[in-house]
């Protein structure tokens, strides 16, 4: 017991061992591992509004492009639609949503082609893209505004991307309806 004090007296030890703490503290808050077993559900109701229903379409809410999610890093499944309100303004709509929770997660529409696999897990950023903003959660239904400017003849893919380390969990290509 008296060696180890000795030991643990000098300057050179208690460097190296307040340097271990700061560092495993560093790579807590980047990698973030308890959101790997936390999982954050979202309910949110698909925009539209009564009365106003226009043939075709439910309270003239109409489909402009749907997808279905394939997994990249994790396992992500669930669809993806672009609606058009009878204002129209835009949203995008994560439909079943199940993929793994993780840091600085976000939704991306984008310009570039997805492809299956480890190919498809780095090309979402790579080209023209726009955050619709962090994913407000891992599972379930949600809601993005899609801004006026918006291309969909351009933008033809939806990402959800971890920006930490820039890979993609899950995308799909928009097919238009």
């Amino acid at each position: 017991m008296g060696r180890v004090r000795r030991v643990l007296r000098k300057p050179a030890v208690i460097g190296v061992l307040i340097a271990g703490v700061l560092a495993v503290a560093a790579g807590l808050v980047w990698f973030q591992p308890w959101k790997l077993w936390v999982d954050e559900t979202v309910r949110e109701s698909a925009p539209g509004v009564a009365g106003h229903a226009r043939p075709g379409s439910a309270d003239g809410v109409r489909t402009l492009a749907t997808g279905e999610l394939i997994s990249h890093e994790h396992h992500t499944s669930g669809s993806v639609r672009i609606l058009q309100l009878p204002d129209g303004t835009r949203t995008l709509r994560l439909e079943n949503l199940d993929t793994s929770n993780g840091p600085d997660l976000k939704v991306l529409i984008t310009d570039a082609p997805v492809k299956p696999g480890r190919d498809g897990w780095y090309v979402f950023d790579d080209g023209a893209h726009i955050s619709l903003g962090s994913l407000k959660g891992n599972k379930g239904d949600q809601n993005y505004a899609l801004p006026a400017d918006v291309d969909l003849n351009r933008y033809t893919s939806v990402s959800i991307w971890c920006d930490r380390f820039d890979v993609s969990f899950g995308a799909t290509a928009l097919s238009r309806t």
